[in-house]
């Protein structure tokens, strides 16, 4: 209940702007929290300009697709982009609509944003409960002048199906043996060790309360909770900071032309400033489309988002999809989302 109250409440800026329900179309979403900090953004946004209402329930990417299967939703989102076998499976396209980051946050005394350094090994072994203390020698051995208090650490983790765990875990599985061979890679696990959160929203809150926590969400929420998040040595060895400008530099090298059903994963890429969690949220919709008209509101929404929303992404540290893989999505809309006769949806 309460993340459902927490979605209306972040959205209910979205509504103002109609008057009434016939004000203008209401189109319904769910899935990923991700990207929801920009979503409302854009929501608040569109409907000063339209009339157009979102309705999107942050549940986590693991719930939209189940919504989006169980057409519920007019479309779903999830961090975890569907291989496309499973796309084809049951009759859905997806794309890429917006890049960021996923980010360890800490809660320790004195310890501020991008102090602590926390090599890829040491984050990996903190999960897997093998590094208990803050004052470890090895992550002493990166915080040379930094002082570590001799306290528990307390693993924070999502509790629900999640994208962003999905992103977490795959950079965690490229980093560690260990963690692969016990963990792997999914939208929920069985955790080693820690406490469980709902949303990104739900670990911020842990992390803010429990002195000694660490966590990941994504980079918004960072932002916004004003948390202390870590300084991590990425693929090329260096220590990076999470930034919008080393988002996109992870993110430079992402060949969408040649993904097929847009599966792309930039978790772990090289680069001397890559910030190495670094994962895109995807849009899922039907190829065959029983509501037209309200599948092109949809697409309208999203292509406002790409062409009028930068601006409102990049304040976020959000990182906005280059121009050449918008038009190369919008190509897709018009071959691919259809109604019952075969007419295209976008034109």
């Amino acid at each position: 209940m309460k993340r459902i109250l927490f979605a209306a409440t972040m959205f209910a800026a979205a509504t103002l702007g109609a008057t009434n329900a016939l004000a203008g179309a209401v189109i319904n979403g769910a899935g990923a929290t991700f990207p929801y900090p920009v979503y409302g953004k854009w929501a608040w946004s569109y409907n000063k300009e339209t009339g157009v209402r979102l309705n999107y329930q942050s549940i986590g990417s693991g719930g939209g697709i189940k919504q989006i299967k169980a057409r519920t939703v007019d479309f779903g989102a999830s961090d975890a982009p569907l291989k496309p076998a499973e796309l084809d499976k049951f009759g859905l396209m997806q794309w890429p609509q917006i890049m960021g980051g996923v980010v360890p946050v800490v809660h320790l005394a004195g310890i501020k944003a991008n102090q602590l350094k926390l090599s890829a090994e040491n984050l990996a072994d903190i999960y897997l409960g093998k590094i208990t203390k803050w004052d470890d020698p090895r992550i002493a051995a990166d915080n040379k002048g930094l002082s570590l208090p001799h306290q528990d650490i307390t693993v924070v983790h999502r509790a629900d199906g999640s994208g962003t765990t999905w992103i977490f875990t795959n950079y965690l599985t490229k980093v560690s043996g260990e963690w692969a061979d016990k963990v792997g890679n999914a939208k929920s696990v069985a955790w080693p060790v820690g406490l469980g959160g709902k949303g990104n929203e739900g670990v911020a809150a842990f992390v803010r309360k429990v002195d000694g926590a660490i966590g990941y969400v994504e980079y918004a929420y960072a932002l916004q909770n004003h948390m202390a998040s870590v300084l991590l040595k990425n693929r090329d060895g260096n220590f990076v900071a999470p930034t919008s400008a080393n988002f996109q530099a992870a993110a430079a090298g992402a060949d969408w032309a040649h993904a097929k059903g847009y599966y792309m994963v930039l978790t772990n890429q090289p680069g001397a400033n890559s910030w190495p969690i670094t994962g895109a949220s995807f849009i899922l919709m039907y190829k065959t489309q029983q509501h037209p008209e309200r599948a092109r509101e949809v697409l309208k929404f999203f292509d406002w988002a790409f062409h009028h929303g930068q601006k409102l992404a990049e304040s976020l540290d959000y990182v906005p999809m280059p121009e050449k893989v918008v038009k190369m999505i919008e190509n897709t809309w018009r071959a691919t989302i259809k109604d019952a006769n075969g007419n295209p949806v976008w034109k």
